[in-house]
């Protein structure tokens, strides 16, 4: 372990750094002869097993990635393999990465159970903050709360502002929020570079995290006031090992790319379709005023006009219609500061950040105000 705390306990520090050194290859100043594994991490922790499955600590496991994602997967599997921990599992039906802090209020949502062996698991039709803020409530399992929240492992950094965009780390701070602990969990996933079995490497790194954690909470010395975002190399068996450090100003830039209408056939026919039942409600004669609608549905659109240019429109009298895609593009930057979480993930290893949940304004800002 290495780098300052900024501002995390001393004793969660402490109880890494021992984990660290009681592995094979591992030494404190945070480089690492040997990748983590996982029977490695089931053989320290065999003798702290619970004999009684009901008393064992309850962890809630989510992701922004979606319940089939194989981080989520990875994760949980050796969650339950470790056999330390009773593993509950409430995640997003489908991706829901950047969806930041949103919630689906005046909505109705399902939660449909999983199969996930050894874990008790609901997929939900909403995003990462409703699936805890649903785990949570009392309404969808019997237990009050869970002793740790877990966010991922996510497929891509969220390193700097990246954080105010990820519903991995939203879903992590909505457990904070609530008063429960949590953690959010990125690997740092490259196109052309990474591959799935790599999660399976990320969660061999994190295990030691969470079970250090979990001692904590349960001798009270964890930090209540702060989530940890735990950012792992891109290559996770070959990190140097643990670095706390403080958030970045880093980020990915939004990029808009203008795309033709009939790439999207769906947002490009729905005027269409909608006559079309209008028309199709007309002839049935179950609506007099249908046909009504419909005449007047198709003059409206005549007057729509979809243009496939990527130059602004120019004046005119029709109403213009234009289609885009969001992508985020990463950013070459110089990073000096060595505590940062960026700059740390950079160098190969694995960036510990707390994050609060109140503001930090600088002493010139605070002065200002």
């Amino acid at each position: 372990m290495t780098s300052k705390n900024n501002g995390l306990s001393a004793a969660l520090v402490s109880n890494l750094q021992d984990v660290l050194s009681k592995r094979k290859g591992v030494v404190t100043d945070g480089s690492a002869e040997e990748p983590p594994s996982t029977s490695d991490v089931a053989a320290n922790e065999e003798e702290e097993k619970e004999s009684d499955d009901d008393s064992r600590p309850i962890v809630l496991v989510t992701s922004g990635d979606g319940i089939d994602s194989p981080g989520l997967v990875s994760l949980v599997e050796a969650l339950v393999r470790e056999g330390l921990y009773n593993v509950h599992v409430c995640a997003p039906q489908t991706d829901k990465s950047a969806s930041s802090h949103s919630m689906t209020p005046g909505e109705t949502i399902s939660a449909s159970s999983v199969n996930i062996k050894g874990a008790t698991a609901f997929e939900v039709s909403g995003t990462p903050v409703d699936c805890i803020s649903v785990g949570l409530s009392g309404a969808l399992f019997a237990w009050s709360k869970p002793i740790l929240v877990i966010s991922g492992i996510n497929q891509g950094s969220n390193c700097g502002h990246q954080i105010f965009y990820s519903g991995a780390v939203a879903a992590a701070r909505e457990a904070l929020i609530s008063g429960v602990p949590s953690l959010s969990l990125s690997l740092n996933w490259k196109k052309d570079e990474s591959q799935e079995s790599d999660f399976k490497d990320a969660v061999g790194v994190c295990l030691p995290l969470i079970n250090a954690t979990i001692r904590d909470i349960e001798k009270g010395v964890f930090p209540k006031d702060c989530s940890l975002n735990i950012e792992i190399p891109t290559s996770p068996s070959s990190n140097k090992g643990f670095k706390v450090t403080k958030q970045s100003v880093w980020r990915k830039s939004p990029s808009w790319q203008a795309v033709s209408a009939n790439r999207h056939p769906g947002a490009g026919n729905f005027m269409s379709n909608q006559q079309s039942l209008g028309a199709q409600l007309a002839q049935l004669g179950r609506d007099a005023s249908a046909a009504g609608a419909a005449r007047r549905f198709t003059t409206q659109k005549k007057s729509i006009v979809e243009i496939e240019s990527v130059g602004v429109a120019g004046k005119t009298e029709s109403r213009v219609k234009k289609y885009f895609r969001l992508e985020f593009v990463a950013k070459e930057q110089e990073h000096t500061d060595d505590d940062l979480d960026i700059k740390a993930l950079e160098d190969g290893f694995v960036s510990v950040t707390p994050l609060s949940l109140l503001p930090k304004i600088d002493p010139e800002t605070q002065a200002v105000a």
